[in-house]
């Protein structure tokens, strides 16, 4: 049996595919298992022992190559992954993005069953008009894992034990053995992982306020280590040079499944809403969530490991990438969260709310 899944972005979104994957093989054991995704992501998939294929589509190259004006190039790149795409009849087609982008490749690729949720999600493009197969959306405000995993029920396959298998292979362990061991953190040293910005504005926590929590879980005894992608060098800067106490830092050096390893390692990850927050989760560190604009209920940290922190204004979830409240000052929904708050929270996942004080 071929089976192909349409996940293509972004990096959470990939995550909370993992189980219904997993759930897929289980069932399928002899099933050649193959995932259409974007490039940023790739990096989350290559190697699960899950998955006997990835195909790559490089919206972000084609994007490159139109702005150069490279037609040429860009024709032959097109051509060369609607041949990758089509080169396999699967039996079965499994559209879990729902959105205009999956509906175009998923009526290309060759297929006899193609599935995936009908009318009624969240956001609404019309994708299902690519389907033979349109699974009914019964609750469309649960959380993305569970819906991915419904519609694997509604197409016949069995509710199994929850598990991600996310791939960390050997070399980015050791990538990540060696970081740590550079920051003082080697030898099974405890210490927290900080995941702190994101692409959203509103998302963001104020850098003063992640400066306070590092500097009080230092005084527990747990040292921070705060991660992030090369464009985030700035954001970082202006928060080490409001910190009293040292911390650490590993960004821009981290692929995503070193980044994975790092978090594995970490007794604790306190992350905003972004994608590396979901990857803590699939390597099973508990994790602290600091939610404003967006809806926990939907895309929060998925399982009771997990710890999230809202203030609930009324605005609240706005889904904006700019504030436009008139009933509280800018940015109340994130800024509003309490440093000596989160700093307990993040102590008590770790177990340690008797072993310091704050």
């Amino acid at each position: 049996m071929n089976i192909l899944i349409v996940k293509l972005s972004a990096l959470g979104d990939v995550t909370h595919a993992l189980p219904a994957l997993t759930t897929l093989r289980r069932a399928r054991p002899d099933a050649q298992i193959t995932w259409l995704v974007e490039e940023p992501a790739q990096d989350l998939l290559h190697g699960h022992p899950a998955l006997n294929r990835v195909i790559v589509w490089q919206r972000g190259s084609w994007k490159s190559l139109a702005r150069r004006v490279r037609w040429g190039a860009l024709a032959s790149s097109v051509l060369s992954f609607v041949r990758e795409l089509r080169d396999t009849h699967y039996d079965l087609v499994i559209d879990f993005q729902g959105l205009l982008k999956s509906a175009v490749w998923v009526a290309l690729a060759r297929g006899r069953r193609k599935a995936g949720y009908g009318p009624g999600q969240r956001h609404d493009e019309h994708a299902w008009l690519a389907l033979n197969e349109r699974v009914t959306v019964t609750a469309p405000h649960a959380h993305a894992v569970e819906r991915n995993l419904r519609l694997l029920e509604g197409l016949g396959f069995p509710r199994l034990p929850l598990a991600y298998d996310f791939p960390i292979p050997p070399a980015r362990q050791n990538e990540a053995d060696g970081l740590l061991e550079q920051s003082g953190l080697g030898n099974g040293t405890s210490f927290v992982a900080i995941s702190s910005m994101t692409r959203w504005p509103t998302k963001n926590w104020s850098p003063g306020h992640f400066a306070a929590v590092s500097d009080s879980l230092h005084a527990a005894g747990l040292p921070s280590v705060f991660t992030g992608a090369p464009g985030d060098r700035a954001d970082l800067d202006a928060i080490f040079a409001l910190l009293k106490r040292p911390a650490f830092r590993i960004d821009g050096r981290t692929a995503l499944q070193t980044l994975a390893a790092v978090f594995r390692r970490a007794r604790v990850v306190l992350s905003t809403d972004t994608g590396p927050m979901h990857m803590a989760v699939a390597v099973g560190t508990p994790v602290v969530a600091l939610f404003g604009p967006t809806s926990p209920e939907y895309t929060g940290p998925y399982g009771d490991a997990n710890e999230v922190l809202c203030v609930g204004l009324r605005c609240s979830p706005c889904y904006r990438r700019t504030c436009t409240t008139k009933d509280y000052e800018p940015h109340a929904c994130m800024l509003r969260l309490d440093p000596a708050a989160v700093a307990r929270a993040v102590l008590r996942r770790a177990g340690m709310e008797t072993e310091g004080g704050l």
